[in-house]
């Protein structure tokens, strides 16, 4: 005899499919909807419902568009510069960059890092992409925005690797402190980046 009623544990699984999310806190957020579900689980349902039909990527950028629309806003907006490309791996990576209100290029979403552990080759990623972009829209500089990890880092050392000896500037996203950490804190990487990124004062 089930302890809880089929519907139940079959949103708790669901929900424990996510990344992050483990058993305790996949039947944390079932039983809420569950005991406060109405309006709540309805707009939860409805999301996901329309999620798969209702989301897009720009042929160009590969940056997240609704469905049917071909080139992200990001790309067709005249005021962006398209000879500054700030190079990410994730869609939610261009978000981040977006919201300081700072740059004026343009993105190309990589789709991912290459991690060889994941199975995750060159091949996977929108690296062609990029290079063909650098071509076509007369790139200046491509700003490498992938993160300090080991899988960061190779990816960012490939594209460089395959864009040659194009006349294009290839920049990396400045590493360092985050404001307010103390020394005995900081990892070995990010204080090894600040060595190197120091400036005169």
């Amino acid at each position: 005899m089930p302890l809880l009623p089929p519907a139940l544990t079959d949103l708790i699984e669901a929900f424990g499919l996510l990344p992050g999310v483990g058993p305790r806190t996949a039947e944390r957020y079932a039983y809420y909807l569950a005991r406060h579900g109405g309006d709540k689980a309805d707009k939860l349902a409805a999301a996901l419902q329309s999620l798969s039909g209702g989301i897009g990527y720009c042929s160009k950028t590969f940056a997240l568009v609704p469905a049917g629309q071909q080139l992200s806003e990001l790309y067709t907006d005249p005021a962006r510069d398209k000879t500054t490309v700030a190079v990410v791996a994730e869609p939610f990576d261009l978000v981040a960059l977006e919201k300081t209100g700072q740059f004026k290029g343009t993105y190309h979403v990589l789709g991912g890092l290459v991690s060889p552990i994941d199975d995750v080759g060159p091949e996977q990623l929108h690296i062609k992409e990029l290079i063909k972009r650098i071509d076509e829209d007369k790139v200046k500089e491509i700003i490498l925005a992938t993160n300090g990890s080991v899988e960061g880092e190779s990816t960012a050392l490939y594209i460089q690797q395959q864009i040659g000896n194009r006349k294009v500037k290839v920049t990396r996203l400045a590493r360092g402190l985050p404001i307010g950490v103390d020394l005995e804190y900081a990892d070995q990487l990010t204080l090894s980046r600040a060595l190197e990124g120091r400036q005169a004062v």
